[in-house]
């Protein structure tokens, strides 16, 4: 097999034994069977493979082992969403009594995740500006810092060896969610980072059919990981898992025209009289910045009426697909985070989340353009 990036995309089904066929088959079955008492023994003893769906199946292993792979990573598990793949992932490293270290500018449900729902697990969480020296925030019980490499929706492009260092410096582990940058633009693992986390259902799957998450990493914190995934039931289904797969051997070819779209519209939006800003990150890698850029509408412009003029471009609470898709954090992703923390963030009521899709870039720019016309009128 090749070493590039397009190549291993391309090529990620597992090859097994008995029926040749070109992609991997589903196995879409909750158990599987055993010969006698022994060959239950087997399998606890690691001689075979599959017990029960929950606990582990060929589709999923196949789906984890893909995205490892294109992470440079040991290994990989797949779950039922990207907050589950973020749930396993942080117990993996924390438990009642450690403290965490997390980016302030995170996706509002995992804010949520690690706000709410860790802290009454009695893990602590600090939401830190990621910018600035992390030191203040440390504690004697701190174990894992959480980032995003890319954040959401304002795109700033994390320093992940600067985050590595504070946490080599410290004896920390570092978690980064790569969903928006893909193992296309930025290779966490490669940087230092111990856990990779994807919400699949986004580019990874690419189709907006299916609904998942990845988890790579550190063998042994996949091991714990997958552990938590069985006792939590966060398992993925087959078809699911399989759906994915499909999308991944996609992924370098979509993520190439999502790039070179959202660099054009960029650009094309610079200048309009509408916004007073238009983020986009100057640097992400040589295949390009992203595939998300997310505007900021002026005061005195009607939000409303823009999303009312968007035509054919999809009003959605998430991103990614093939099409062009647009969303309001204010009113989705951010709406119960503190006011407070969103001021502080700049997430304002004039911030709108572009996902760039595969149309053609004259389109896209033609029915953005317009709507943002519309919202001065």
């Amino acid at each position: 097999m090749g070493q590039g990036f397009d190549t291993k995309s391309v090529h990620v089904s597992m090859q097994r034994e008995g029926i040749p066929t070109k992609v991997t088959p589903i196995h879409q079955s909750s158990a599987f069977t055993f010969k006698d008492l022994q060959d239950i023994e087997n399998f606890y003893h690691g001689e075979r493979d599959y017990l029960y769906s929950r606990v582990g199946n060929p589709n999923t292993d196949e789906l984890g082992k893909a995205v490892a792979q294109l992470e440079e990573a040991p290994d990989g598990i797949a779950t039922s969403s990207g907050l589950s793949a973020i749930l396993i992932g942080v117990l993996a490293v924390a438990k009642a009594g450690d403290h965490i270290i997390a980016s302030e500018d995170l996706y509002g449900g995992t804010y949520e995740l690690l706000s709410e729902e860790l802290t009454a697990f009695g893990i602590e969480v600090s939401f830190a500006d990621f910018t600035e020296d992390l030191s203040p925030f440390l504690q004697d019980n701190t174990v894992l810092l959480y980032t995003e490499s890319v954040t959401n929706p304002l795109l700033r492009v994390e320093d992940l060896t600067k985050v590595k260092e504070f946490a080599d410096r410290y004896n920390l582990k570092v978690m980064v969610d790569n969903t928006f940058a893909t193992p296309y633009l930025i290779q966490p693992y490669l940087q230092g980072v111990n856990l990779v986390v994807h919400s699949a259902t986004k580019y990874l799957g690419g189709h907006s059919d299916i609904t998942a998450g990845v988890l790579t990493g550190d063998s042994p914190l996949i091991k714990a990981a997958r552990t938590k995934a069985i006792n939590l039931g966060t398992n993925l289904s087959p078809f699911e898992a399989w759906l994915t797969v499909r999308g991944i051997k996609t992924l370098s070819v979509r993520m190439e025209r999502h790039v070179r779209n959202a660099a054009a519209l960029a650009e094309a939006l610079k200048k309009h009289p509408a916004l007073d800003k238009v983020y986009y990150p100057e640097f992400i890698s040589e295949r390009g910045n992203g595939a998300i850029v997310t505007i900021e509408l002026k005061e005195d412009t009607n939000v409303e009426a823009f999303f009312q003029s968007l035509g054919w471009i999809k009003i959605v609470a998430t991103l990614a697909g093939v099409e062009t898709s647009a969303s309001y954090p204010m009113g989705t992703s951010h709406r119960n985070m503190p006011e407070a923390a969103l001021r502080q963030l700049g997430i304002t009521k004039g911030i709108v989340r572009i996902s760039v899709g595969l149309e053609d870039i004259a389109d896209i720019i033609e029915m953005m353009t317009n709507a943002l016309d519309q919202s001065q009128k």
